[in-house]
């Protein structure tokens, strides 16, 4: 969306691919994203399917002002093109793809920025925390499709984005985008990559107890990998298999050049991740206590998985 109310280079500068805007408070997929709870194919991701699944029935059960929303793309392209020139697939790449930092508490305060600039009474920002179906507000505000993979899927950007949004208890004087369509066709490029069969093309959904992300990301403590594991690419934490073979994401690539900018803060990953051997980091921290871990990696997006589930992701 192109409009006077953010200038270009402002947003450039914040990392914003694309941008737009919705009034609708009600998810489209709504009923898409019920029966894939329903069915149980949310798997050990419990906070989807508990009591906070009808708060995402409406952005008004979490913002009850809500009058429309800005929705925002910021993009992790450069530190993806890197690693892929680098050959090296250990890490998703969003979780280095903001200095290191987490992309929370980095994306808020872009947010935060972005809001100075616009009209408003109360406000609320979303960055994939609070019970929001993110991807669909993006939807509703012609920003993507869902691709088979369940990713959101822009045409000109490819999905290698974090959406982050701005719930307002006023309109603006702006119009959505329009709805995007289909664009996968008859490409399974995703679900054939994919080695532990997490995709189901048909539903166009996610099996989640199969997929790397929630086996190395979200189970922080020893449980055996999905079948297939055995045959991924060396992931450790969070996984790209399916955006990397998607062919929307080739083009957008193909514009940027390959980065790792990390904060110096955070300078330590490089060496823990890229310049170590396996064994050596799997010693090291196997001599830290939780505590001791978690307070290492505060303020990146690592400490998630705690020691024990480090230890799992290092035992291959």
């Amino acid at each position: 969306m192109s409009t006077g109310l953010f200038p270009e280079k402002f947003l450039q500068g914040l990392g914003v691919l694309d941008w737009s805007y919705t009034e609708e408070a009600v998810p489209r997929s709504l009923d898409h994203f019920e029966a894939w709870t329903e069915a149980g194919l949310h798997g050990p991701l419990r906070y989807l399917g508990d009591h906070r699944r009808e708060l995402r029935q409406d952005l008004r059960n979490v913002f009850p002002e809500f009058r429309s929303a800005l929705v925002f793309l910021f993009s992790y392209q450069e530190t993806k093109k890197y690693l892929l020139d680098e050959g090296r697939h250990d890490v998703a790449a969003y979780a280095l793809g903001f200095g290191g930092a987490d992309y929370h508490t980095v994306l808020r305060s872009r947010l935060e920025a972005i809001l100075e600039r616009v009209p408003h009474g109360k406000s609320f920002l979303s960055i994939d925390m609070p019970p929001i179906l993110e991807r669909d507000i993006a939807y509703r505000a012609g920003l993507g499709w869902f691709g088979k993979n369940s990713m959101l899927i822009n045409r000109k950007h490819g999905s290698y984005f974090i959406i982050g949004s701005i719930l307002l208890d006023q309109t603006l004087p702006l119009k959505a985008n329009d709805l995007d369509t289909d664009h996968c066709g008859q490409c399974t490029a995703c679900a054939d990559a994919c080695p532990t069969e997490a995709i189901d093309v048909e539903k166009r959904t996610l099996i989640a107890e199969k997929c790397i992300s929630t086996y190395t990301i979200e189970l922080m403590k020893e449980a055996p990998p999905p079948p297939g594991f055995e045959n991924s690419r060396g992931e450790i934490f969070g996984c790209d298999i399916c955006q990397d073979v998607c062919p929307w994401n080739r083009k957008p690539l193909e514009r940027v050049i390959g980065m790792l900018r990390l904060n110096p803060d955070f300078a330590f990953i490089r060496e823990w991740f890229y310049e170590w051997p396996r064994h050596k980091l799997r010693s090291f921290i196997e001599t830290q206590s939780n505590r001791g871990l978690r307070k290492l990696l505060s303020g990146t997006a690592f400490d998630r998985p705690g020691r024990e589930g480090w230890l799992k992701n290092l035992r291959r």
